[in-house]
């Protein structure tokens, strides 16, 4: 008997076709403002109606994108191995991506990442392997912000082997980190057949798709290069208070972005996703870790699900500034809730404070609660080699069930085993150890695995040309490679 997949699901049947029904209305009705002129040609040529600033687009069209999006998008390491498939409920992680911000361990406070962070960043995710890719997750501001997101590739590629979720925020930028990815995969065409990539594109709320990021999503289209979609509607700010408004908005602008992404390249990889959150009205932020936000993103999953796309969330990750019991409980919350989802790729473990901080220790910590949510997933099924009639006649005669064959056989994967920073020994035990909290036992962690682990480094060749390549992008601005590794 097969395992049962466990999962929610928040929206009704009925449900799932209003909110459709009422993003085309939205779509046909009130359109989108697009400042891409290469969006727009493509858009407008293929029927859609520019009126008072706006574009409309017709259910017809976005019926027609619909149908030439992929249903399922795989990932691969660097050697070429799959990492990720991504559709159906198959639920992957990664960590939370572009914190301008880092908790210092030593000193306890939030402050601006550097290299020599997201240095250290790139090889624990590597040896972490609960995280199916890595993500470009820290900005350095020791380099200018011109040639942040490219450096933050060349890190993650010469120090990671893992697919990486990445994006672009500088015109330029999406030529150089294409030209790097081809580089490390061999040659363009081996990098479409085996991607090792996803470029994230956020529309801006309202219904708004900037110059920079339509530019990301044509890009990405005609190389071959999944995109991620990453609406973020606002309850009450910039979108409908209610969540099921929030929804509806996600769903139009998500549709959008597939039209023009399609029109540019038929058939190319996308993935329905986003980063919405409740406003909350007494403190003015966005808390990630509310329940509402929760509620939101797994039901715009399902939405993404019924139209047969992958799936990302922003998810399992805190609004804390310490490494503290909110920020487990909101990361553990939406880690279950999104795999529950079956949220294909799950973005935000390690990240604290709305999105705009990392902290190791918190990654170290939030690796385990994303081994338990996937242990979750597989759910409950029979083990063969003995009848539980059997076992209890084993039982009784021998007094446990230790040194038995079935016992032998299957503990180890009937169970997810979590490091030594969840803490599962006698109080007595645990009195030994030096590190009592969690948070102190993550340092230890995250400091062993680092001087312990080391990433098997890339062909010279081939670093020697990521290297070239990203010498070039920085003496644009007057600065080179070897000045940012200069102590």
């Amino acid at each position: 008997m097969p395992a049962v997949r466990p999962r929610i699901e928040l929206l009704s049947p009925e449900l799932v076709r209003s909110i459709l029904d009422d993003a085309f209305v939205i779509l046909a009705r009130v359109g989108v403002m697009v400042e891409n002129a290469d969006a727009q040609k493509l858009l407008l040529d293929s029927g859609a109606k520019l009126e008072n600033g706006r574009i409309r687009i017709g259910d017809e069209l976005i019926e027609k994108c619909l149908k030439t999006a992929p249903s399922s998008i795989q990932l691969y390491d660097r050697f070429g191995e799959l990492r990720a498939d991504l559709g159906g409920d198959r639920s992957h992680f990664d960590p939370g991506s572009a914190a301008l911000k880092i908790l210092d361990y030593e000193t306890g406070e939030l402050r601006a990442g550097r290299i020599a962070d997201a240095i250290r960043f790139a090889i624990l995710i590597d040896a972490l392997p609960n995280f199916a890719a890595q993500s470009t997750g820290v900005v350095p501001s020791d380099v200018p912000p011109e040639v942040s997101d490219s450096i933050r590739l060349f890190i993650a590629l010469s120090h990671g082997t893992k697919p990486v979720v990445t994006g672009t925020f500088k015109r330029g930028s999406f030529n150089v980190m294409r030209r790097m990815l081809v580089a490390v995969r061999g040659s363009e065409k081996a990098l479409r057949e085996k991607p090792l990539a996803i470029f994230d594109c956020c529309p801006s709320p309202p219904l708004m798709w900037s110059d920079l990021t339509c530019q990301d999503l044509i890009d990405a289209a005609r190389a071959g290069i999944p995109a991620e979609l990453v609406s973020m509607p606002l309850t009450g700010a910039t979108a409908p208070v209610s969540l099921h408004g929030a929804v509806v908005q996600h769903c139009a602008e998500d549709l959008s972005g597939i039209v023009i992404h399609q029109l540019a390249a038929p058939g190319a990889p996308i993935i329905y996703g986003g980063s919405p959150a409740l406003f909350d009205m007494r403190t003015a932020t966005t808390p990630m870790g509310a329940i509402e936000t929760m509620m939101i993103d797994a039901a715009f999953a399902q939405i993404g699900k019924h139209l047969g796309l992958p799936t990302h969330a922003y998810m399992g990750l805190s609004d804390a500034k310490v490494v503290d019991a909110q920020a487990g409980f909101e990361s553990g919350m939406g880690a279950l809730m999104a795999v529950l989802a079956g949220v294909n790729m799950i973005s935000g473990p390690g990240m604290m404070d709305f999105e705009n901080a990392q902290s190791l220790e918190k990654l170290a910590i939030d690796h385990d609660i994303c081994g338990m949510a996937l242990r979750l997933a597989r759910g409950i099924e029979p083990r063969e080699g003995a009848s539980i009639p059997e076992l209890m006649e084993a039982l009784l005669r021998d007094g446990n069930l230790l040194s038995h064959p079935h016992t032998l056989r299957w503990f180890k994967e009937e169970a997810y085993y979590p490091s030594r920073i969840v803490d599962r020994m006698t109080d007595e035990s645990s009195q030994k150890q030096s590190a009592r909290t969690a948070f102190a036992r993550a340092h230890d962690f995250v400091e062993k695995t680092l001087q312990k682990h080391k990433p098997l480094p890339l062909d010279s060749a081939v670093q020697r040309e990521l290297e070239e390549i990203i010498d070039s992008r920085l003496q644009e601005f007057g600065i080179r490679l070897a000045d940012l590794r200069s102590p």
